[in-house]
């Protein structure tokens, strides 16, 4: 099948190329500059030039494919902006049986600190606030013939990057700091694990509505932060930084990393997926490896 994928150097759309290289697609992955062409390239995807504001330079690739993945993520001031641009243009292609695949994210479910799955009502935290009206327009093509899918990955580790490579690197700098507690749990997903299940889906005629991508785990932050402690070069500090002030350096990203959830994923399992791992705390000397290696690439 021929994907278009945005996002394809980043960290979600990075294991999502590798999936969908590795499943056989032929992968056409949006980037902005000639550098991040020969990335995606040497992985084995065939890169077009441009970027999510300027639809006109990537719409023809992205009709001409099966179906589009839009994994990237915008930060800063203009995320809402850059990624409705996406959106408008995504969903106005032709749609003989095509698919759209759209990157949304675990906050949008608020606090949680019993289980809860794809069924649950959506109560945003601030960061993320203005992303179940995103995911209700692309949920909504549908009804102009999209098969129509939401992945709500949890926090993703593996490699070098994300929330969990920045503890690994603090680790690795002999200081921790935890905001809040840190008795909250963070719903989490292996990188090459969370790739498996879009390439699923992409693979799965069936599939649509909204599936959410967690291994399985209620690790506390403490937990996750312990183990990786014991696997750094020299015993870090562990701080433990009170929300109200880190708030005032963070804004409210201080919110998501102090939010306390527990998340299912029945609907992913429910297609054969399976994760392969189930937990930081008991992967910490293989992740501390990969961290390492991820950083000198």
């Amino acid at each position: 099948m021929r994907v278009f994928l945005t996002g394809g150097t980043g960290y979600v759309g990075s294991a999502v190329l590798e999936s969908l290289v590795r499943g056989g697609h032929q992968v056409d992955a949006l980037v902005r500059h000639s550098e991040a062409a020969a990335r995606v390239q040497a992985r084995g995807a065939n890169p077009v030039l441009g970027n999510l504001l300027q639809s006109a330079a990537w719409r023809d690739a992205a009709a001409a494919a099966d179906g589009a993945i839009h994994a990237a993520t915008e930060y800063g001031p203009r995320v809402r902006e850059i990624d409705a641009a996406a959106i408008d243009a995504l969903t106005t292609l032709p749609r003989s049986k095509r698919f759209l695949i759209y990157t949304s994210g675990i906050w949008v479910l608020g606090p949680a600190p019993a289980p809860i799955d794809e069924t649950a009502p959506l109560n945003p935290i601030e960061i993320v606030a203005w992303r179940p009206a995103h995911e209700k327009r692309v949920l909504d093509a549908a009804s102009a013939g999209f098969r129509a899918i939401v992945v709500r990955p949890g926090v993703v580790y593996g490699g070098s990057r994300g929330i969990v490579g920045d503890v690994l690197k603090d680790a690795a700098n002999s200081l921790v700091r935890i905001v809040g507690r840190g008795d909250n749990h963070w719903p989490l997903i292996y990188d090459r694990d969370l790739g498996e299940l879009y390439a699923r889906l992409v693979n799965t005629p069936e599939a649509s509505g909204v599936y959410h991508a967690t291994d399985g785990g209620a690790e506390t932050v403490n937990e996750i932060v312990a183990a990786l402690a014991e696997h750094a070069p020299t015993e870090p500090s562990i701080r433990h930084v009170p929300l109200a002030e880190a708030r005032k350096k963070m804004g409210p990203y201080a919110d998501a990393l102090a939010l306390d959830q527990i998340v299912r994923s029945p609907r992913a399992r429910a297609l054969g997926w399976a994760p392969t791992l189930h937990s930081v705390a008991g992967n910490a000397a293989r992740l501390f490896e990969e961290w390492k290696r991820g950083k000198a690439a």
